[in-house]
């Protein structure tokens, strides 16, 4: 059955196909409100296809049709759009520039907004927070934490990470310039470890989609890291225009590895503070 599905899917007429898909992404965007329509095309299909064969379906539209009536299915969906792949203190030499050249810059700031946009479930939060409340600037500073998947907003919001993992995330903490046992930031609870609450207390948590939803406030620091890279170039040019919006001036902006702001129209508006780590200081 496996197989003949995904000849189904070899042989299905592009032009079809892709009137399919943007009915799909159309029906989700009207019916649940998740905009999914200038999302990168072929990870779309992709995983799209996933979800056709783990449903037991045959064609594009039959998934629309369930994913309308039914409610489950429109999350498994989302959970297949929105795959992230994340750990604490991931990429290290992005967190020691944050550590070393970042934080530095906000010392004297009274206090501080940072937004964390397209969180996941929360492992960089965690690991910015752990950096604030080393460098002394945990208690002054205000973390907003979004995505547009709800499910990850709660799991981020439990800081309950598998206890498999703590051995990588510490060493990638100690990549980054850790000062203390990482294993002072969590207990352990059965086969997890539950992150010290302290960490998050001045965090909040919320549902933001970067395709349809507004600035909300004035920030010194926007981290938003392999998101862009899911978008095409026109939902770029508009998330990179939201945060510009959304920086203070000498604020910085901080993306992910294949992320820049030097093919935009932008890209004027900002010095590098770190080139390798794209570390983007507004000038303008």
């Amino acid at each position: 059955m496996q197989d003949i599905k995904e000849t189904k899917e070899h042989n299905y007429d592009e032009r079809l196909e892709k009137i399919e898909i943007n009915l799909l992404l159309e029906g989700i965007y009207q019916h649940y409100g998740y905009d999914f329509r200038n999302y990168v095309y072929p990870t779309i299909r992709r995983r799209t296809w996933q979800r056709i064969r783990a449903e037991n379906l045959s064609t594009i539209s039959g998934l629309l049709e369930r994913i309308l009536h039914n409610k489950r299915v429109m999350k498994l969906l989302m959970q297949d759009y929105c795959i992230s792949v994340t750990e604490m203190f991931r990429d290290a030499g992005f967190f020691l520039a944050i550590r070393k050249k970042l934080l530095p810059l906000l010392k004297n700031r009274a206090a501080l907004r940072i937004w964390h946009a397209g969180c996941a479930t929360g492992e960089e939060v965690f690991s910015m927070a752990i950096l604030l409340f080393e460098e002394g600037l945990l208690e002054k500073t205000f973390i907003y934490a979004t995505d547009i998947n709800e499910d990850m907003l709660q799991k981020a919001k439990l800081g309950i990470f598998p206890l498999a993992k703590m051995q990588v995330f510490t060493s990638n903490y100690i990549k980054a310039g850790g000062v203390r046992a990482f294993s002072d930031y969590y207990k352990v609870s059965g086969k997890n470890a539950v992150f010290e609450p302290f960490l998050i207390k001045n965090a909040l948590f919320s549902q933001h989609n970067l395709a349809t939803d507004h600035s909300f406030h004035e920030f010194d620091v926007i981290i938003c890291r392999n998101v862009l890279i899911y978008f095409n170039q026109y939902l770029q040019r508009q998330v990179l225009k939201l945060f510009h919006e959304s920086l203070s001036i000498h604020g910085v902006l901080c993306l992910g590895n294949k992320e820049t702001i030097h093919s935009t129209d932008l890209a004027s508006c900002y010095d590098e503070l770190d080139k390798k780590e794209k570390l983007y200081r507004r000038i303008i």
